[in-house]
């Protein structure tokens, strides 16, 4: 029977085995201004291996050591069972390898004019030197800044961590002023660590490229722009972008470059998205404004000219941010760094060091959220001005422009085979994109207030069914499923269903469908010119013209106002604006099956309430 503790799903229920909360607030203390966000990282600790008893082979003279006088030692064997070649050390094998790009998703399709251009944003100069990973060089119990208030751990903790074998879940999460670090599986009273800042942290993001049991790479953006790279393990850390240096502006986002060992990316409310590298130190820097372009010609990281536009509306040359990101080229972004390298001065060395990596200006308005697309290729973004944009990181160029129905977009996820981006907004709705199709493919409806958070469920993503989940200020946890069948379904409905959708909408919402359809047509198109509209920009489709994806769950929670969602292979997780962070334990995986094709399918996928 379902309870606050409990909901049942079509394949099996969940129930909360923990949960987390911060320490109590006094009550007349004001609410938090910043919602709590989730990180999570899975490590791997080395098993203790148990004294080795002599054995009938090893008296026969079988042992190690009669093999190497033999010249026969077998091949030393990676963790993932791999022989390492005689040319390499176990330690080569098995380190990163910063320059890699991720293969785990199939190439796409999408074709972008000048991608091909890889200038070596997020890849080191062919033929350079592997660098050893590098450590933040400040003790956080010793500081003497300001900027950390306290630091506090649970006694013993670094007996406890040498003593932990196997595969143990961490959890990041901030709430108030605070940053927590708990152990995900174990209900504890208090976090692992919990740190206090003077200032808010809004956004953190741990690398799942530089993992190990030893050190951990955690970035952390706060509300005044500043970056605190922190290893939680060692308590140690260092600060980037600080007092607001290159940008003073609030982080909304903070993303490693995944595969990356040292790069990451901000978004901040002034619209700006900035690569950062947490080995460099804070540059003197100043970005373009747009505005400049008027006096000069486009920047060849632009997307070509911009759309003509009559006299009087928009000047020739301005900056439109509906159909490309303004880029500014540091003079030690990787595109100038091969002459600077070229020239060998030391002067020149030095101008590589510094932050930022680059610099693009993405909105007029504040850059909510943003994700990599697998393949570590594309960045999708939302921003306050109702748009959803595809970015190509590695060309730094716009690539399509997506509006939303009506009001701001608040989340965003791309599916783990890059061929789904999902948004949620103020619409109340969760909109479904093909980016490879360019369009909109359906919407869901259920939720009745603005959306916080939404998530892939990896092990329910199988190439033909997607599983999904979001959460809202309505405190509705809902589950979803869908078919990559909808690319193919037919976008019309009757006059009867088209009334019933209308209808369904609730007062409150058609109410800010109003305000906010006002607002939003301040955001003015310039007129197609003699080559036709924005080639880049697509504005939402009317609700007659795209399917409705209707709730497989929805669970209706009596708690704080939820704010953010996280699949786990044992867990679904989420968190409220205070920071009450809830573990559901997950049923087990339905079994798998091969189809005809040969193809996974599994037994309990669900088939689709449509509205056709």
């Amino acid at each position: 029977m379902e309870h606050e503790l409990t909901f049942v799903a079509p394949e099996g229920v969940y129930s909360v085995t923990e949960d987390h909360r911060p320490i109590p607030v006094a009550h007349n203390a004001p609410a938090p201004t910043y919602p709590t966000r989730l990180s999570n990282i899975t490590v791997r600790f080395p098993v203790t291996k148990q004294p080795a008893i002599q054995g009938l082979g090893q008296l026969l003279g079988g042992g190690k050591d009669f093999w190497k006088e033999k010249g026969l030692a077998p091949a030393p064997i990676k963790e993932d069972g791999v022989s390492v070649s005689s040319g390499e050390t176990p330690e080569d094998a098995t380190s990163p390898d910063v320059g890699s790009q991720q293969d785990a998703a199939p190439p796409t399709s999408m074709a972008v004019a000048g991608s091909d251009q890889n200038h070596g944003l997020f890849t080191p100069p062919v033929g350079g030197k592997r660098r050893a990973l590098s450590r933040p060089k400040h003790n956080m119990r010793t500081t003497s800044s300001t900027f950390i208030t306290r630091v506090q751990s649970v006694e013993g903790l670094a007996k406890a961590l040498q003593a932990k074998q196997g595969e143990v879940t961490y959890l990041f999460y901030n709430s108030a002023k605070n940053v927590y670090w708990v152990e995900a599986g174990v209900q504890a009273k208090e976090a692992l660590v919990r740190i206090a800042f003077a200032a808010h942290p809004t956004c953190h993001d741990v690398n799942h490229a530089t993992a190990s049991h030893e050190h951990l790479d955690l970035i952390i953006g706060f509300q005044t722009g500043d970056l605190i790279w922190f290893d939680p393990i060692t308590l140690r850390y260092g600060r980037l972008n600080k007092q607001g240096r290159i940008s003073g502006s609030p982080c909304t986002a903070v993303r490693w470059v995944p595969s990356s060992p040292n790069l990451f990316l901000v978004s901040h409310a002034d619209g700006t998205i900035i690569v950062y590298d947490k080995d460099r130190e804070d540059g003197v820097f100043t970005p373009q404004a747009p505005t400049a372009l008027l006096a000069s010609p486009p920047r060849p990281l632009m997307n070509g000219p911009l759309p003509p536009s009559p006299e009087g509306s928009h000047s020739a040359g301005e900056w439109n941010p509906l159909d490309s990101i303004f880029v500014t080229i540091p003079p030690w972004h990787p595109v100038n760094a091969t002459g600077t390298q070229a020239a060998g001065g030391k002067g020149d060395r030095d101008k590589t060091t510094k932050n930022p990596v680059s610099h693009w200006k993405v909105s007029k308005r504040s850059v909510v959220d943003f994700v990599f697309s697998p393949d570590v290729k594309y960045v999708a973004a939302i921003s306050e001005d109702g748009c959803l944009r595809v970015i190509d990181a590695l060309a730094e160029q716009l690539v399509d422009c997506y509006a939303a129905y009506f009001g701001s977009l608040t989340c965003v996820a791309w599916s783990p085979d890059g061929r789904f981006i999902i948004t949620g907004g103020q619409d109340d709705l969760v909109n479904i994109y093909s980016p490879w199709e360019q369009r909109v493919i359906a919407r869901c409806q259920g939720h009745s207030s603005f959306l916080s958070a939404v998530a892939f469920d990896d092990l329910r993503c199988d190439g033909r069914t997607y599983r999904f989940g979001s959460v809202g200020e309505d405190n509705k946890l809902i589950l979803w499923d869908f078919s990559s069948g909808i690319l193919h379904r037919p976008k019309l409905q009757s006059h009867h269903h088209r009334l019933s959708m209308a209808s369904s909408l609730s007062l409150a919402a058609r109410r800010r469908a109003d305000m906010l359809a006002t607002e939003h047509s301040t955001l003015q198109l310039p007129p197609p010119g003699p080559e036709g509209p924005l080639s880049r920009y697509h504005p939402a489709p009317s609700r007659n013209e795209v399917a409705i994806v209707q709730p497989v769950l929805v669970k209706q929670l009596e708690n704080d106002m939820l704010t953010a969602i996280s699949f786990l292979p044992r867990w679904l997780i989420t968190g409220t604006k205070v920071g009450h962070v809830k573990l559901w334990i997950r049923p087990l995986p339905a079994t798998s099956r091969k189809n005809g094709h040969g193809s996974r399918t599994t037994t309990d996928a669900q088939d689709l309430d449509w509205v056709s």
